[in-house]
């Protein structure tokens, strides 16, 4: 079997004095694309934050490599190869996409990997190079959320965490993003998505985990739960 990256243990997490995850078990292995799924408000992303050092737990615990990473920083998460691209993007607007990108990379010193991880980068998003030199704010919003991944990806990831990367992007940009996300699984990279769009999300996955009111309401291979009658009823409008 795999090795375990990311195992999540009884996970409790309030978040403005709502318990909002309420005793969350799920694991993440290498190699794997694992997508958590659940409509809005059952706690996805709270769960992401938690992982990532940005909310504190109430209970449970987050093991990365095997150790506990409870109430480390997002910062040193980076430095061990945990990367996050956070639902909203978060990419610095008055920088353009190039100092973006080079942003990605601010805990490596290797001049020559990180001029060629961009080159990477404009390879995976062609869309980028054609706009290397504008503002990242001036970009739409798939563009953006290209960037963030982009950024995120310079960190060289062991294991990429997305929240919600195709929120509010049109059907055409929301192909794109997906055609990508999947690129960058089979390119070697972990990655754990955050998803509403629970059809595509299990289309591209390997495993999935569906998030019902802050708990884990099942688990599975991702085409067998593509395929339930409960989640094509509650996700899927059938």
């Amino acid at each position: 079997m795999a090795n375990t990256l990311l195992k999540v243990t009884g996970l409790k997490v309030a978040y403005g004095g709502i318990q909002a995850v309420k005793g969350v078990d799920f694991e993440v292995h290498e190699g794997e694309l694992v997508t958590l799924i659940g409509s809005n408000g059952a706690g996805k992303t709270t769960t992401m934050k938690a992982i990532t050092g940005t909310l504190p737990l109430v209970d449970g615990d987050i093991e990365y490599l095997g150790k506990s990473i409870k109430g480390k920083g997002a910062w040193d998460l980076v430095r061990d190869g945990l990367a996050m691209v956070p639902e909203g993007r978060g990419v610095f607007t008055r920088m353009t996409i190039t100092e973006n990108l080079q942003m990605g990379a601010y805990i490596r010193d290797d001049k020559s990997g990180i001029a060629e991880d961009i080159e990477k980068m404009f390879t995976i998003f062609p869309r980028l190079r054609e706009r290397k030199d504008q503002l990242a704010g001036t970009m739409s919003g798939g563009e953006q959320q290209m960037l963030a991944m982009g950024r995120a990806l310079m960190s060289r990831p062991r294991v990429l965490l997305l929240d919600e990367p195709s929120m509010g992007l049109s059907p055409i940009m929301v192909d794109k993003i997906f055609e990508v996300v999947k690129d960058v699984s089979a390119r070697g990279v972990t990655v754990l998505l955050v998803e509403q769009n629970a059809s595509r999300a299990l289309g591209i996955a390997d495993r999935g985990y569906v998030m019902e009111s802050g708990i884990v309401t099942m688990n599975g291979d991702a085409k067998q739960l593509l395929n339930d009658p409960r989640v094509r009823a509650a996700y899927l409008g059938e």
